[in-house]
């Protein structure tokens, strides 16, 4: 089995757990997945199967949608409503819809990452020394926020949605405590659900029960996408038969004579006759040459 199967995540699931579910169902080790999601959120996880997995940190688009819930009025130490309580304050009469989406960031920031999160510092997850009651001075990275938007809010209650179209690399509940500070009330995130990722929705997911049916009727194969569906965004570059066996050799080849195809961009989606997606490549003009990103075929056949 070969290819990408979207798991609708469950809550109280690690994206490792649903990993490990899923090699207990298939019966194979060779899996892997695209952007975790924390514990208590939902949604779509693409999960690479086999040969696949050679696919995962090369993924063209790696930006995601979220819908989260928030409460206002309250700071706790994981940011979300799992942790413990730190601070309470009064929202009423405070805070409007519109002053929410005021604070709502657009374009390219700097987020320091949560103290609870998987990022290593010094070789140590910062999550651990969390738990031991240490909190350390994180360094703030570059994230994109695409589209912020405040979809709900009840000003008497202080709860309130909102949809984050984001790059790679965003904490959805830093963006929701941060929005708290600059209010001045306070933030916690209730709530998340990833709707789409890497170009892959919610409509092209199933929940585990979902593939545990299709495993016991032998079905399985049946759930996978083929893995050029995660490159689609990429132009592509269309090998003659003689072209094919030499890129599946590894043989260099002159980037002039795909001269008609090249669009100007840097990166392509090669695809060979008659084997069909290949894999990636890069153009490397200055030396006149087609340089292989990433072989995605399997030795004798394309993935399929």
């Amino acid at each position: 089995m070969n290819g990408i199967l979207c798991i609708d995540k469950p809550a109280g699931f690690t994206s490792f757990d649903v990993i490990a579910k899923l090699r207990g169902m298939l019966k194979m080790r060779r899996l892997g997945h695209a952007g975790t999601l924390d514990p208590m959120a939902t949604g779509v996880l693409p999960v690479f199967v086999g040969y696949a997995t050679k696919a995962c940190g090369i993924l063209p688009n790696e930006d995601k949608i979220y819908v989260a819930d928030f409460q206002l009025g309250q700071v706790s130490n994981t940011q979300d409503s799992t942790g413990s309580i730190l601070e309470t304050h009064d929202f009423s009469d405070i805070v409007t819809k519109e002053q929410i989406q005021t604070v709502c960031p657009q374009g390219d920031i700097m987020q320091i990452p949560p103290m609870y999160s998987a990022v290593s510092v010094g070789g140590k997850r910062l999550y651990e020394l969390a738990r031991e009651g240490k909190e350390i001075e994180r360094q703030a990275r570059p994230v994109k926020i695409i589209e912020m938007h405040c979809q709900e809010y009840c000003p008497e209650t202080g709860k309130g949605v909102l949809t984050v179209f984001c790059g790679k690399g965003t904490y959805v509940r830093t963006l929701i405590h941060d929005m708290g500070q600059s209010l001045g009330c306070g933030a916690v995130m209730t709530g998340l659900r990833r709707v789409s990722a890497s170009g892959f929705s919610l409509a092209e997911s199933f929940t585990l029960e979902q593939v545990q049916k299709f495993v016991d009727e032998g079905k399985a194969e049946l759930l996978l996408m083929p893995i050029e569906k995660a490159f689609s965004s990429l132009p592509e570059i269309n090998l003659n038969p003689k072209q094919t066996v030499h890129y599946r050799n590894g043989v260099k080849m002159s980037l002039s004579q795909f001269q008609e195809q090249l669009t100007g961009d840097n990166r392509y989606a090669v695809y060979g006759t008659p084997d069909g997606f290949l894999g990636t490549a890069l153009a490397d003009s200055e030396n006149d040459l087609l340089r292989i990103e990433r072989n995605l075929c399997e030795p004798g056949g394309a993935v399929s």
